[in-house]
């Protein structure tokens, strides 16, 4: 199992990402809502920004304070 850093300490299992995204339009909001309401979030922002949002396979959703490109590349130099 490789764990993917998402910022301040913070870490995912690499193998259950999904998708990265931005958290800027309405459905992501809508998601991220439905997500608090159930509760399958996840906030690893420290109270920071919220600038990538990670859907997992599980059905939850992680918020990150890491742009989307960093996570990213992240992910591909695990690979």
């Amino acid at each position: 199992m490789k764990l993917l850093n998402v910022g301040f300490g913070n870490m995912v299992s690499a193998e259950r990402i999904v998708a990265v995204i931005a958290p800027d339009s309405a459905p992501v909001k809508r998601m991220i809502q439905e997500a608090r309401d159930g509760n399958h979030l996840v906030d690893a922002t420290a109270g920071r920004r919220t600038r990538a949002v990670l859907m997992m396979d599980t059905g939850h959703v992680v918020l990150s304070a890491v742009q989307p490109e960093t996570i990213a590349g992240r992910l591909q130099s695990d690979a």
